[in-house]
């Protein structure tokens, strides 16, 4: 069995004890540097890494395979990838790139398996009149409409 399909194999069954932790990313570099983000459906801590790290370290043999191992949680501002990490996020206020390379900022209000909502106040020029009104927008986008999305922080 090749290293990678080894590592790719440990993780998945490193995985299977934690429901509610998953996979965003695994990279594994020439030089055998292996580094697993996750995520998870509250929070991923510490110890979830060090476990998740020490079952995939375990299994393999550094006198046959020279390798570096770097498990860690996804980020604040990693971006969003999987559907599972929007539905944590409801009611924060995310900054979703559109394919079509459109901008849109505003509060998650609505996530299903292939969508989201985004509500957000702009103001306007009233409809008669002079000055401006706030109003309420809206936007729904598919998963597929999506180029990236980030968890806007406030500070």
């Amino acid at each position: 069995m090749n290293f990678n399909k080894k590592v790719q194999d440990l993780l998945t069954l490193a995985l299977e004890e934690y429901s509610n932790i998953f996979l965003v990313e695994l990279k594994i570099s020439a030089d055998k540097s292996i580094r697993v983000t996750l995520d998870g459906d509250e929070e991923v801590n510490v110890k979830d890494c060090i476990n998740i790290s020490r079952a995939i370290e375990g299994e393999l043999d550094r006198e046959e395979e020279d390798f570096s191992l770097e498990v860690a949680s996804a980020g604040v501002g990693s971006p969003l990838k999987f559907p599972r990490q929007y539905f944590k996020n409801m009611g924060r206020k995310l900054e979703v790139v559109s394919k079509e390379g459109l901008k849109y900022e505003g509060a998650l209000t609505k996530v299903s398996e292939d969508h989201i909502e985004l509500e957000w106040k702009q103001r306007e020029p009233k409809p008669i009149g002079k000055g401006k009104v706030t109003v309420t927008k809206n936007k729904t986008l598919s998963f597929d409409e999506i180029s990236q999305t980030k968890v806007m922080i406030k500070f």
